[in-house]
This record gives C-alpha cells, sequence and structure tokens, in this order.
C-alpha cells in the first residue's frame, strides 16, 4: 500500500508588505517584490489552524504533529488548540515539534516514516531588525499536510539526510531577532551537505533525476547556489511574493507544487537547515485544497511599513484611552470549548452582515476594531469582531467567512476565538 501525502494546503496570510516601502521610510535595508504579514492578532497557532481548514479531512487523523519556531506557549502544548479548533476527538494526539528551523521538515520525514495518519502543521512569524535582511526576505505563513497509506495525492519515494554541527543562524529563547555569521561560512556549509543528501535521496527513489525542485532555507545564498547547481528545469520559488516562512517554508513551497503538479510528475523538496534534508515525492493527482497558495497570494493586500512595524512591537503608537483586556479565564474557556475553540460547527459557514460599527474607542493593538452583527444560514445570529477588513469600503449584505484568532493576550494567556473576514 502507498504511503505519501493525502491532503495537502497551504496558508498565505492576507497582507503584504512592500519590501520598496522600507527604503522609502528607513533610507536603507528593503528589496524588490513583498513578503506575506501575519496580522497583529494572528500568531503561529492561529496560522496552523487557517492551514488546516484548508483541508478536507475525512477521516480524522490520528495525531496532530505541529512545528514553528515561534509558539506561542513554552511549556504548554499549542498543538492542544489547534485540535480544539478542528473539533478533534480526545483520542487524537497533539505534539508540538518546536524550536529549530529545521522541525518543520523534520515532523514531515518523521510522519512519512511512520504508520499512523499524521496531520502535520507547520507556521513561522519571521521578524528582523528594521532595514535587516530577515526584516525584508523574511516572511509569515503556514502548511499542513495529511500524511497516510492508501488514496494519496503523492506517494513518498524516499529521502535522506546529513546532519553536521555548526552554528550559522541561532537566537536565544526571548530575543526577538536572529542572528547569523557571514554568507560564505553558511555557503561552505550547506552546500556539499545539500550534494550529499541529494545524492542518497536520489538513489533511496531509485532515481537519476526529477522533474521539480523546491528548495527552502534561510540562508538565501545556499538556496541559490543549490538549485542552480541540482540543474533541475522546473523550479518553485515563493521568495518574491512570500518571503521566506521559515519552519514552514518547506511545507509551503511542497504544497504549492502539489497544487501544480501533473500525474506521475516527480517532486523533490530539498531544506537547508542545520543540515540538508531531502524528500522525493511522484505526484498522483494535484492538490485540491479549498484556496490554493497562489490564489491567496494573488489577494493579498498592502499593509504599511509603519503598521507593520506597530504589529511586530517594533515601536508602540498610543493605544486607545480604554482599559485593557482582563485575562481570560481558564475554567470559563474549559467549559464553552466546543463554541469557544470548535464554533460550534460553524466555523465552515458563510455569513451574512446585518449590521456593523465602526469602534474607534474600544482598546485594540490595531484600532478601529469593526464588530458586526452576521446571520448564518442556519438561522443563527451572532455579534463578531471583524478582521483584514478595510472599515471604509465594508457594507451591509456583505458576506462573510470565519477565521480562527487570537483577540488578545493578558497575563502571557492567548484568548484564542472566532472574528469574520469578508470573503474573498
Amino acid at each position: 500500500m502507498a504511503r505519501g501525502i493525502v491532503a495537502s494546503a497551504g496558508y498565505v496570510p492576507y497582507r503584504r508588505l512592500q519590501r520598496a516601502d522600507i527604503r522609502a521610510v528607513m533610507a536603507a535595508g528593503g528589496g524588490r517584490g513583498t513578503r506575506s504579514v501575519a496580522s497583529f492578532d494572528e500568531d503561529t497557532t492561529t496560522m496552523a489552524v487557517e492551514a488546516c481548514r484548508q483541508l478536507h479531512l475525512t477521516p480524522a487523523p490520528d495525531a496532530i504533529w505541529f512545528a514553528t519556531s515561534e509558539p506561542g506557549y513554552l511549556d504548554k502544548t499549542n498543538a492542544n488548540a489547534i485540535h480544539a479548533a478542528l473539533g478533534l476527538d480526545e483520542a487524537v494526539t497533539a505534539l508540538d515539534f518546536g524550536g529549530a528551523i529545521r522541525s518543520g521538515v523534520g515532523a514531515l520525514k518523521a510522519a512519512l516514516e511512520s504508520t499512523q495518519k499524521v496531520l502535520v502543521v507547520s507556521a513561522d512569524i519571521r521578524t528582523g531588525q528594521p532595514t535587516s535582511a530577515d526584516e525584508a526576505q523574511g516572511g509569515d505563513g503556514a502548511a499542513a499536510m495529511l500524511v497516510g497509506d492508501g488514496e494519496v495525492i503523492a506517494t513518498y519515494l524516499g529521502g535522506a539526510s546529513a546532519t553536521k554541527e555548526f552554528v550559522e543562524r541561532w537566537r536565544t529563547p526571548g530575543d526577538l531577532r536572529s542572528r547569523t555569521w557571514e554568507d560564505r561560512f553558511g555557503e561552505a556549509m550547506y552546500v556539499p551537505l545539500a550534494e550529499r543528501a541529494w545524492n542518497a535521496a536520489l538513489k533511496a527513489a531509485d532515481l537519476s533525476e526529477v522533474d521539480v525542485l523546491c528548495v527552502a532555507g534561510m540562508h538565501a545564498r545556499s538556496v541559490a547556489r543549490v538549485t542552480k547547481q541540482l540543474g533541475v528545469g522546473r523550479t518553485i520559488d515563493l521568495s518574491a511574493s512570500v518571503g521566506d516562512a521559515g519552519t514552514a517554508q518547506p511545507m509551503l513551497m511542497l504544497a504549492a507544487a502539489l497544487e501544480q503538479a501533473t500525474p506521475d510528475e516527480t517532486i523533490a523538496l530539498v531544506s537547508l537547515a542545520d543540515g540538508a534534508d531531502v524528500l522525493i515525492f511522484r505526484a498522483v493527482e494535484q492538490a485540491t485544497p479549498k484556496r490554493t497558495v497562489q490564489q491567496q497570494i494573488d489577494a493579498a493586500q498592502d499593509v504599511s511599513y509603519a503598521r507593520f512595524l506597530s504589529w511586530r512591537g517594533m515601536i508602540a503608537p498610543e493605544p486607545p484611552n480604554r482599559p485593557e483586556p482582563a485575562r481570560v479565564s481558564s475554567p470559563a474557556a474549559e467549559r464553552a470549548a466546543e463554541h469557544k475553540f470548535a464554533f460550534d460547527g460553524r466555523s465552515d459557514a458563510i455569513g451574512t452582515i446585518v449590521t456593523f460599527t465602526v469602534d474607534r474607542l474600544a482598546y485594540s493593538p490595531s484600532p478601529p476594531i469593526v464588530f458586526a452583527i452576521v446571520d448564518f444560514p442556519d438561522g443563527t445570529r451572532a455579534p463578531l469582531e471583524l478582521t483584514d477588513v478595510d472599515p471604509d469600503a465594508l457594507k451591509v449584505g456583505d458576506e462573510v467567512e470565519m477565521t480562527f484568532r487570537k483577540l488578545s493576550t493578558a497575563d502571557g494567556i492567548h484568548n484564542y476565538f472566532w472574528k469574520a473576514k469578508p470573503t474573498r
């Protein structure tokens, strides 16, 4: 029985930062193209939920494995919130693969080599000092892949890894930015490791060449060198529109490749992070998520550089003169878990705005807040906060869909709930 990817999807946030805006404001940094930007009410957990919601999860997985280098919590398992938002049974295990960028491709590789049906999810938010290369070249995003046996959209043919200890990129706990060694050192480390893993993976897959290549890695110089050296005719490249989403980048690129694949096409994923990992697949059919990676890229809306810096905590504008939200009650949240996390089966419903108000006085990290009364097809009427919305373009009768977001954070507890956003 074939083992491989049963379903795949990526999530790219709605907002984009024009790299040229960085130089226009700071007279340094920037570049060409855009990078994806998680909104002020998104974190890696909420983006992971959104990636999973692009999939058709039938039947349910045996386990969820969540990988990120920017977790919402330490000590507490972040995958539990994803589990709850998807309304999965308590018997489904939820585990975090955290800390390192390599954990994303590592979780996928482990799932492919296991016997369980595993929902592998990776997400990342990449931040750098203003005008830095990480700020401009980074990106935010998530990807989800259901791995199992039987009816797959891509068969796993084999893979290989090469590992060596060296310090090329690092970030200590609590630090906002990563630090890197100079480029030539990283290139000297990654290129031979990639070549070793590539040759071993081709041997494991019993192939001499592949049709499509995805090379992911935060070390841009090594990614460019390896891509050129491997000499594959067709490549997947998200750097000009999304940027590099760190932990999520390998799976996000693979999701994009599977959405464009033709039957019998071979796809190689190469990840450069503290070593080299190569996974090779044969496409059976195209991935058909609810929204493709390209559709999400095409639907993007720009965000100003000033607002981007505010959302990242680099600058602190004067907030509305109202009290900040109180800490959410853990017992109350647990008692209302089906509604608070899974939204009682209405998370996939399309609603209609009956009326709305723009509140410029209530506290928000990114004012104003837009509240709306929303009607759902089953007769439910709910008051909801809107997100990813232009208040000036909103009107009664607009359709909205639900999205899992962070309402607030107080005393270190994230208050996750559902908001509505315009359908696009």
